[in-house]
């Protein structure tokens, strides 16, 4: 079986030739479009999200091995959490060959952080089963280098603390604004604004909502103490 230009576009974007490459194309196989004799990436995605998860788990433990588990555990979760894989993917053009049926595909499957972020962990477990562990693990190091070298102290969720700061001051919820998008479907780049009922704000962008929302409320939370 031969690849598609497309697929053989992606695959060196992503850094991996494929040996077997039916397992690229059933990892970007959607269950909107699957049949018997094209098995959607839902296994695969199963099997990646462990890949990944054990890849992450190991890199932190060695990135700083006096990090007590309290401090591990939250990192871990920002790193393999579906917005983040959703991020990579899109980081790889992922959404431009991710295989959907025609709903999804009319529904913007293509900008769909959990359709992403499956296919991202699918794509993981590809590598896996077409070269072994240790391909996988270094695809998803050079990948996610960048994240695990910059993830947070603590990792706390910055949006839920912010919230716990209002509230402990007697403000309303924090309100959190959308004020733009730009850039392609497939890449979208939004700006959030977050607002405090006295009066401070703050301003951020990313390619999700929930990414600026985090990064806007961490911001704001860094002013504020």
């Amino acid at each position: 079986m031969r690849l598609s230009a497309d697929l053989v576009a992606f695959s060196r974007r992503l850094g991996h030739g494929f040996g077997e490459p039916e397992l690229l194309i059933r990892a970007l196989t959607h269950a909107s479009i699957s049949s018997p004799q094209r098995p959607d990436n839902q296994r695969f995605e199963f099997l990646g999200d462990r890949v990944l998860g054990l890849v992450i788990a190991d890199a932190l433990l060695k990135s700083d091995p006096s990090a007590r588990e309290g401090q591990l555990a939250p990192r871990y979760n920002a790193l393999v959490r579906k917005e983040t894989c959703a991020e990579i993917a899109r980081e790889l053009g992922l959404g431009e060959v991710l295989k959907l049926g025609r709903s999804e595909m009319k529904s913007g499957g293509r900008r769909k952080n959990a359709l992403l972020g499956d296919a991202m962990e699918a794509v993981i477990a590809a590598v896996y089963l077409d070269a072994g562990y240790l391909a996988a693990e270094t695809l998803v190091l050079r990948l996610w280098q960048t994240r695990i070298a910059t993830v947070g102290e603590d990792a706390r969720d910055a949006k839920t603390s912010l919230q716990e700061w209002a509230q402990a001051r007697g403000y309303a919820p924090p309100d959190y604004v959308e004020l733009d998008r730009t850039g392609p479907d497939h890449a979208p780049v939004f700006t959030i604004e977050v607002r405090l009922a006295n009066g401070q704000r703050a301003t951020a962008s990313a390619p999700s909502k929930r990414a600026a929302e985090q990064i806007a409320a961490r911001t704001l939370l860094d002013r504020l103490e």
